[in-house]
């Protein structure tokens, strides 16, 4: 999640836990805390300057499971030797550095970015992509509570408003799991109906809300792409399809970096030939047709790829949303929220994606009937 909102669930949960005295130092500490685990981009921007590097190493060893209760447990114990709050409270200050950290790592599996929980163990990153990086309806409550405990430390609504923001966040962040699984559901049934039941997918809401989804999933031929308001949908998903050179990645797929990412995003990119280099771009995050994450990971010389260092592309590819539509997409969102748009003409799958992978056109396709 973006770091205002781990600063103020850190503080909240800090604050909530240390003594009413103390509450104050509490929120300062859990807001340093919160953010304490996203400070490993420092680092590693002084160590590598190779771009897959610096996408799969961020949330590892810094967001582990493993690791953090450690450093909580090294930091109780160093400012409890120096005296002071930790001193007069141990135990309420123990878990509220304990939370404070943990809480961190655990917020960010609900993004579809990927969290390595179990660091130094290689499963894949935590997806459970609930939750967009920036969502204000689970950010606000916390801040508005850190406020008021903020402005009446000592008063027993700072404790009601502390609590009762850690709990409106935790059962938002409950609705998103079942908004999900919703979605998930309904497209299970018509990703069957189009011949893809066992196509690999993921969904994830669209920015800053939990009412609009995309749902991805990966055919032979590329990946196809279908919306679903939890408002305005009625009947079946509609989905479109998208070509990606399978047979390049295939190609290509026992190079460290097509490995390194493969493991990271567990296969959901798309591959594109652009002026002699091949381009992996991550579909979790991003717009179609421009993604957040792209990489160059080959060149084509006689005929074969050759591996080369990883590097951001530097033509053809622009912003995931440009500067100046910002506001235009973010109304088309809001519009496609509360409207389903008409169904588009059924096309048979195959039919799409062999129109799709011969000349680029991506016709719509539908599972119903």
């Amino acid at each position: 999640m973006d770091s205002i909102t781990q600063i103020v669930l850190g503080a909240a949960i800090a604050g909530a836990i240390a003594p009413r005295q103390h509450r104050r130092a509490a929120l300062l500490a859990g807001a340093a805390l919160g953010t304490l685990p996203d400070l490993d981009s420092l680092p590693l921007a002084l160590l590598t300057d190779n771009p897959v590097d610096l996408m799969t190493l961020h949330r590892s060893a810094s967001h582990s499971l493993f690791v953090l209760p450690l450093v909580g447990a090294l930091l109780w114990w160093l400012f409890k030797r120096r005296g002071g709050r930790v001193a007069q409270a141990p135990a309420r200050w123990f878990w509220a550095i304990q939370l404070a950290l943990i809480t961190h790592p655990l917020l960010d599996g609900f993004t579809v970015y990927g969290t390595q929980l179990w660091w130094p163990l290689q499963p894949h990153p935590a997806m459970w992509s609930s939750v967009f990086i920036i969502d204000p309806a689970y950010t606000l409550g916390l801040l508005l509570a850190c406020v008021v405990a903020w402005w009446l430390p000592q008063s027993p609504r700072a404790q009601q408003a502390l609590l009762a923001g850690l709990l409106v966040s935790s059962g938002y962040l409950g609705w998103s799991l079942w908004a999900k699984h919703l979605v998930d559901a309904q497209a299970d049934r018509d990703l069957a109906a189009l011949g893809l039941a066992q196509a690999p997918r993921f969904s994830v809401p669209t920015p800053f809300n939990t009412l609009l989804w995309k749902v991805v999933a990966m055919t032979p031929q590329g990946y196809v792409i279908g919306e679903r308001s939890l408002v305005a949908d009625h009947g079946p998903m509609h989905f479109r399809g998208y070509p990606s050179n399978t047979q390049a990645l295939a190609e290509v797929s026992g190079y460290p970096a097509v490995r390194q990412l493969r493991w990271f995003n567990r296969g959901f990119m798309r591959a594109q030939v652009d002026d002699g280099q091949l381009v992996l771009s991550d579909l979790r995050m991003g717009i179609e047709p421009d993604y957040n994450f792209s990489f160059v990971v080959a060149e084509g010389r006689d005929g074969q790829w050759r591996a080369v260092t990883p590097r951001q592309p530097q033509s053809g590819y622009r912003a995931p949303v440009a500067e100046g539509d910002i506001g235009k997409a973010l109304a088309g969102m809001w519009q496609r929220i509360w409207h389903q748009p008409p169904p588009p003409r059924a096309v048979p799958l195959a039919a799409d994606q062999a129109a799709a992978a011969t000349s680029g056109i991506t016709p719509a396709i539908s599972a119903s009937k």
